[in-house]
């Protein structure tokens, strides 16, 4: 099985952390998947500005208001 690393966590470390008793491994992991989705959200969004979407597509895809997403990624869209 191939072994990917998000933020210094393994797969499988994630995979036993969020099914874990102890709520610090769990945190953890919910850290590790929360940045990855980031990453990939700023990734896709700046994809979809420079294939010419507007605002409001990519708010729409995402389930947000193109006033949301333009404040979130506005920036990074230059």
């Amino acid at each position: 099985m191939l072994s990917i690393t998000i933020d210094n966590m393994k797969d499988s470390e994630i995979n036993d952390s969020v099914h874990a008793i102890d709520p610090a491994q769990g945190l953890r992991a919910s850290q590790a998947l929360h940045g990855l989705g980031e990453r990939v959200e700023t990734r896709y969004v700046a994809l979809a500005r420079e294939q010419g979407w507007s605002w409001q597509q990519v708010g729409n895809a995402l389930g947000l208001t193109r006033q949301s997403v333009h404040l979130k990624h506005g920036k990074d869209a230059k």
